[in-house]
């Protein structure tokens, strides 16, 4: 990976942190999560008569990347019911390095080489080293922890889904655009059956934060969906969940959840994945 597209896929990962954390702080997140994907629908709809569609092939692929994400956003918010950022968001990203690479080199025939392999190991053990937390990890907390591990089963598949499709699409933005268009209507749909009126409260109380969570999660998706088309989806994926140190940092320093000796430990294996999956043969 070139160093410019690093920086990009680090502006992403720095993106996904920032909305989370404002899903975290909210009142009701599943009303919160709705308005918010509804948002960032409504940013793509202004964009979308400016970009070629996607082409035919990629609709299958596009389908499946809607109701996948859909499921990602409802788990996610659960799990934020439950825990700390510091904690469910490093163990929802963990697994997802790991499986992509697996899932990539299966399905479409990539293989990276010993060392950044190695760092995508790194990447996921770091990050899943939070379920192991004797103060907040799954002995104390299961319920956070096995909701993390569920938002984390749908991030592999996403995002294997996401690069297949933007691969085929002919036009990478027009497959994200649609992408960002279907699953913040069908959430917010879907939200809307039995959380109308949470829904309406965070419109009239939270609106400014919405938008800004709205447009930071349409923003990394695009930037995501256009890198996975540029470069090995498991390292794309890997340098991805360096978000976990932006949220480790959001979670300490604004939210003051504390930085116990495991998060210490998971953000140095993190720092020496992202060493490795940089390293060029």
């Amino acid at each position: 990976m070139s160093t410019e597209l690093t920086l990009i896929v680090l502006l992403a990962a720095l993106l996904n942190a920032g909305w989370n954390a404002l899903i975290k702080i909210s009142g009701d997140r599943i009303a919160t999560m709705a308005v918010v994907t509804l948002l960032g629908s409504g940013a793509s709809l202004l964009v979308l008569p400016f970009i070629e569609m996607p082409a035919p092939a990629s609709w299958p692929d596009l389908a499946a990347a809607i109701l996948l994400h859909t499921a990602y956003h409802f788990i996610l918010a659960a799990a934020y019911d439950h825990g700390d950022l510091g904690q469910v968001y490093p163990i929802a990203r963990g697994s997802a390095p790991l499986l992509v690479t697996l899932g990539a080199a299966a399905f479409a025939g990539e293989v990276i080489g010993g060392l950044p392999l190695l760092g995508v190991l790194f990447l996921s053990v770091g990050v899943l080293a939070l379920a192991f937390d004797r103060q907040t990890g799954l002995e104390r907390n299961p319920r956070a922890i096995l909701l993390a591990l569920g938002t984390g089963a749908c991030i592999p598949s996403y995002t294997l889904v996401d690069g297949l499709g933007a691969r085929q699409a002919g036009s990478v933005m027009g497959f994200a655009v649609c992408l960002t268009i279907g699953d913040g209507l069908l959430t917010f749909l879907i939200a809307l059956l039995w959380k109308a009126s949470a829904i309406r409260k965070v419109m009239r109380t939270s609106l400014r934060p919405a938008v800004l969570a709205g447009g930071m999660q349409v923003g990394a998706y695009w930037i995501i969906i256009w890198a996975l088309a540029q470069a090995p989806l498991g390292m794309v994926s890997a340098l991805r969940e360096t978000s976990v140190l932006f949220a480790a940092l959001i979670s300490t320093f604004v939210l003051k959840e504390g930085f116990g000796a495991w998060r210490f430990v998971s953000a140095g294996l993190v720092t020496c994945g992202i060493m490795l999956t940089r390293h060029r043969p």
